[in-house]
C-alpha cells in the first residue's frame, strides 16, 4: 500500500524500519510493541535524534552510535518503545536525510501503517494494536 501511495503521491513514504514494523502491527498486534502511540512516537522521535545528531561537529561512526544510543534512551523514558524505530537514526545519518524527511515519509508513513493495520485487523476480525 505505502509503496503504491509512493506512486500516486510522488513522495517517498517508504523506508526500511517500516518493514519491521509491519512485522509488530500484522503478527503482534498486542504487543505494547505495536502500540500505535509507540508506533508514531518511536518513529519521530528516533529520526528527529537522527536529525538533531547529524548536526553535531562528530565522526560518522560516533553520530550513529550517539543516535542509536540517544534514540534508545528517550524512547524508553518517554515508554514508546518501538524497537524497528531504532535503526532511524542510522537511515538518517547514512542517507543525509533533511528536516522534511520528518513530516514527507517517517509521519506519513508510520501513521498509514498504523491505519493500514487497524483495517486489516478489524476485517479479519482479529485484535488490532491495542
Amino acid at each position: 500500500m505505502l509503496g503504491w501511495l509512493d506512486l500516486g503521491w510522488q513522495l517517498s513514504l517508504l523506508m526500511a524500519p517500516f518493514g519491521a514494523s509491519c512485522v509488530l502491527l500484522f503478527s503482534l498486534p498486542q504487543s505494547p510493541l505495536a502500540r500505535p502511540q509507540n508506533v508514531l512516537g518511536g518513529h519521530l522521535l528516533a529520526a528527529t535524534v537522527g536529525l538533531l545528531v547529524q548536526e553535531l561537529p562528530l565522526p560518522l561512526a560516533l553520530q550513529l552510535a550517539l543516535g542509536v544510543g540517544l534514540a534508545i534512551a528517550l524512547m524508553q523514558g518517554l515508554r514508546l518503545i518501538h524497537p524497528p524505530a531504532g535503526a532511524n537514526p542510522l537511515l538518517v545519518l547514512l542517507t543525509d536525510q533533511s528536516w522534511p524527511f520528518l513530516w514527507q515519509t517517517v509521519l506519513p508513513g508510520a501513521l498509514l501503517l498504523v491505519l493500514i493495520a487497524a483495517g486489516y485487523h478489524r476485517l479479519a476480525r482479529r485484535p488490532a494494536p491495542a
